[in-house]
């Protein structure tokens, strides 16, 4: 015989059934809070990595710091040389921009992992040329946000600046692909 149902009273059976699966809830939660405030932990603790730049210029070329590489402007200037290359704006992009994926490079990242640029440029009207260049360096819709600006005079007197930031992780938590 079967005990009619009541909505006040339980059964037995359901009650340990509904424990289970409340405890097996439970356990899963610790685990991932554990995991979380393990991973907040070792951040707390994270020290920046200098990448730096040729002898005698005062800045890195990079800083590595909490899953993000934060480039130090570029201008297009040869690595080799240290002049701007001839050719103008879209020269100059080419090159800042080349000049730019070696320094990811050298930090195991490709072009892709870039997702903020600042762009100084030295003339507004060459915004379009510029565009030109630097959309042909990135996946479509996988532009970087970014920002730009004119200003009134920058390094070498070169035509731009690119500063850019990029993901060092796959940006799920997990840990930074470069040490």
């Amino acid at each position: 015989m079967t005990t009619p149902y009541h909505p006040g009273r339980r059964s037995a059976a359901r009650g340990r059934h509904v424990g289970r699966a409340a405890l097996r809830f439970l356990a899963l939660l610790s685990l991932a809070l554990s995991a979380h405030a393990s991973a907040l932990a070792q951040d707390r603790g994270a020290v920046p990595r200098f990448d730096p730049a040729p002898p005698g210029m005062p800045f890195s070329k990079a800083v590595s710091y909490g899953g993000i590489l934060y480039l130090s402007g570029e201008i297009g200037a040869d690595p080799e040389t240290g002049r701007l290359v001839p050719g103008g704006i879209r020269a100059e992009a080419r090159q800042a921009l080349e000049n730019i994926k070696a320094t990811l490079a050298r930090h195991g990242l490709g072009i892709d992992a870039v997702f903020k640029c600042t762009v100084m440029l030295a003339d507004m009207a060459d915004w379009p040329a510029f565009n030109e260049v630097y959309v042909g360096y990135f996946a479509p819709g996988r532009l970087p946000a970014r920002s730009a600006f004119g200003t009134s005079g920058l390094a070498l007197d070169g035509r731009l600046e690119i500063e850019c930031w990029a993901a060092m992780s796959a940006g799920d938590g997990s840990r930074e692909a470069v040490r």
